[in-house]
């Protein structure tokens, strides 16, 4: 006898036609084929070495062995039921948990948390600041929103949302001092910039035909910010000129309270929202389009 369990379609096949005394109504009961429930059967006869149903009639009738198969299903398919039942209702009353870098959280996100929550109820967003902008870093997300470089992370799926635009800001009183005809005046005030993008001042400099070098020496001698929230800031003191994703300055470019002399800059990296796997794909791909609505009206 074969020691291996035979397969579950095999054995679904045997409980169905064992509840029901009947080939005929175990294929319709399983949206399959006479036929294909007959080979199931005669495969677990193979299996077990013996035969689980004798003709009675029309019908079928469970041999002593089938009968010691059936109570035993019976009890296994019921567990499996519940079992399933139970994952369905955890997962539908889980949050969907959202992580996102601190300054795109802070001066983005947050701000449309609410409406987010209120056109998507059925998520039950909870947002938690990732530890790094790299997917997967944060332990029980289920997505991550960030800025990422492709290519894309081989695990999970990546939902492109909008291409980035870095732009330099300043504060008015010092854009009022820089030639918006000539980048290169700001090599006369002092650079500000992030460990988190270290990639964009270099980015932004060759856009504009700026000796790299030149500019990674004013770097140097500039002043460097953990945490792009205290960088924006430290650009509104009027410290320097900072480096941004133009996304995350634009309510502040919009008030006023930062100006971008030379325009914005498209770099290769995208604005993403990353799916840990697919029991996300769905709740994802709503939060997806949300996202992708809001980005089209903000901007």
């Amino acid at each position: 006898m074969n020691q291996s369990l035979p397969p579950l379609s095999a054995l679904r096949a045997f409980e169905a036609t064992a509840r029901l005394g009947s080939v005929t109504a175990a294929a319709r009961e399983l949206n399959v084929t006479h036929g294909a429930v007959s080979r199931q059967l005669k495969s677990l006869d193979a299996h077990f070495e013996t035969r689980l149903f004798d003709k009675a009639g029309r019908g079928l009738m469970l041999t002593a062995h089938g009968e010691t198969l059936q109570a035993g299903l019976a009890e296994a398919f019921a567990k499996l039921h519940d079992s399933c039942a139970l994952l369905k209702r955890e997962v539908a009353g889980a949050p969907f948990v959202l992580a996102c870098p601190g300054s795109l959280m802070a001066r983005w996100l947050i701000p449309r948390l609410e409406p987010l929550r209120q056109a998507l109820p059925e998520l039950k967003i909870q947002v938690v600041v990732s530890d790094t902008e790299q997917p997967g870093g944060q332990e029980g997300a289920s997505a991550t929103l960030a800025f990422l470089e492709p290519p894309w992370p081989e695990r999970g799926e990546t939902i492109e949302l909008m291409a980035e635009e870095i732009c330099a800001v300043a504060s008015p009183a010092l854009a009022a001092r820089l030639d918006a005809h000539a980048p290169a005046s700001l090599f006369e005030h002092g650079l500000l910039s992030t460990a988190s993008r270290p990639q964009a001042w270099p980015a932004w400099g060759r856009a504009h035909g700026l000796d790299v070098a030149a500019l990674e020496g004013a770097l140097e001698r500039g002043q460097g910010f953990e945490h792009l929230y205290y960088l924006m800031e430290a650009a509104v003191a009027g410290l320097g000129v900072a480096i941004a994703p133009r996304l995350l300055v634009e309510d502040d470019l919009k008030s006023g309270r930062l100006i971008a002399p030379w325009g914005s800059v498209t770099t290769s990296a995208r604005l993403c929202l990353w799916l840990a796997d697919a029991r996300h794909n769905d709740a994802g791909e709503r939060l997806a389009a949300w996202l992708d609505r809001e980005l089209t009206r903000s901007r």
